[in-house]
C-alpha cells in the first residue's frame, strides 16, 4: 500500500491533495506545525512537524512511501530538512513554480526562484523518484487581490486591466499531484500547468461578477497608485515582481497556456467561472 505524507497540508494546494487522497482511500498523513488547528477531516492522520526543526520530521516520515512537498520554511532549513526526507522515501512530488518557462510572466526576479532551484537540485541529486509541479497563476489569487474590495462595494481598483493570464484552480494542481504520487510513469517529469482560458484582469473580475450575480466595475489604476494601495494585501517585493511581470506581459504577449492537467488526469481543467461559483461566499457583500 502506498502511504503518502503531505508536507504543507494546511495550505491552498496541500489541503486539496490531502482531501483528494483521502477520497480515494489512499493512506495519507498530514504534517502540520499545529495539528489542533489543521481543520482536516477526522479520519485523516495529522502529525506535528516543522521543517525548521528537522528532528520533528522523523515521526512524520516513519512508514511513508511518497511525499508531497510544499516548501514553507526559510532557505536555511532546506539542507537539514531535505537530508532527512530524501534518504528515506522512494518518491517525492514537489510544488515548485514555472521559473524555467520562457514567458515574461514567469521570468521576473523572485526570491522563491532561488529556493525552488535549490530544492530541485537537492532532489535531483538524490536517488529518489521525483516530479516537479509548475503551476502558473492561481485562481485563488482573486481572494487576496479582489475579494476585500468586492465585499465592500462594486468597484475593483487594480493595475493592468488587459494583462492576460490563465488562472488555474488549485484542485487541478492537486489532481496532477495525486496522479504523480499514486501512479508510475511520472518520475522525472516537470509539469507546467495553467487553467483552460486566457482572461485579462478585467475579464476575471467580470467573471466573478457573473458568478455572484452582481455588477462590478473595474477601475484601472497606475503602477504608482498600485504600489501604495497594494501594500495592504501583499509585501513590497511581491508588488514589484507582479508589476514588472504585468508590464512586460502586457506588451503583445498572450497568456501562456498548457494542456498538462487534461493530459495527466484525463479530465479538462476547471474554468475560472466554475472556480468563482464555488467561492461566491468569499465575495459576498458585507454590510
Amino acid at each position: 500500500m502506498n502511504r503518502v505524507l503531505v508536507i504543507g497540508a494546511t495550505g491552498t494546494v496541500g489541503r486539496e491533495v490531502v482531501l483528494q487522497l483521502a477520497a480515494q482511500n489512499v493512506a495519507v498523513r498530514a504534517m502540520a506545525r499545529n495539528p489542533q488547528a489543521a481543520a482536516l477531516p477526522a479520519h485523516v492522520e495529522v502529525v506535528q512537524g516543522d521543517l525548521t526543526v528537522p528532528e520533528t520530521l522523523d515521526r512524520c516520515l516513519a512508514g511513508i512511501d511518497s511525499i508531497f512537498l510544499v516548501w514553507t520554511a526559510p532557505p536555511a532549513a532546506i539542507a537539514p530538512a531535505l537530508e532527512r526526507i530524501l534518504k528515506r522515501e522512494r518518491r517525492i512530488v514537489f510544488l515548485s513554480s514555472p521559473y524555467k518557462t520562457y514567458h515574461p510572466m514567469f521570468q521576473q526576479p523572485n526570491p522563491a526562484r532561488g529556493i525552488h532551484a535549490q530544492i530541485e537540485q537537492a532532489i535531483e541529486s538524490s536517488c529518489i523518484e521525483w516530479t516537479f509541479l509548475r503551476p502558473g497563476m492561481f485562481a485563488t489569487n482573486a481572494l487576496t487581490w479582489w475579494a476585500p474590495q468586492i465585499r465592500k462595494g462594486n468597484v475593483v481598483r487594480w493595475p493592468f486591466a488587459s494583462v492576460p493570464t490563465a488562472p488555474i484552480d488549485p484542485r487541478d494542481i492537486a489532481a496532477v499531484a495525486v496522479r504523480s504520487l499514486c501512479e508510475d510513469g511520472h518520475s522525472g517529469n516537470e509539469y507546467v500547468m495553467t487553467g483552460p482560458q486566457s482572461l485579462s484582469h478585467s475579464e476575471q473580475v467580470q467573471t466573478i461578477a457573473q458568478a455572484i450575480n452582481r455588477s462590478l466595475h473595474f477601475e484601472e489604476i497606475s503602477p504608482d497608485e498600485a504600489r501604495s494601495e497594494l501594500l495592504a494585501i501583499m509585501p513590497a517585493p511581491a508588488i514589484e515582481m507582479l508589476l514588472s511581470a504585468w508590464a512586460t506581459a502586457a506588451v503583445g504577449h498572450p497568456a501562456f497556456m498548457a494542456s498538462t492537467v487534461a493530459e495527466v488526469t484525463g479530465n479538462p481543467p476547471r474554468a475560472f467561472i466554475d472556480w468563482a461559483r464555488d467561492h461566491t461566499a468569499e465575495f459576498r457583500l458585507r454590510t
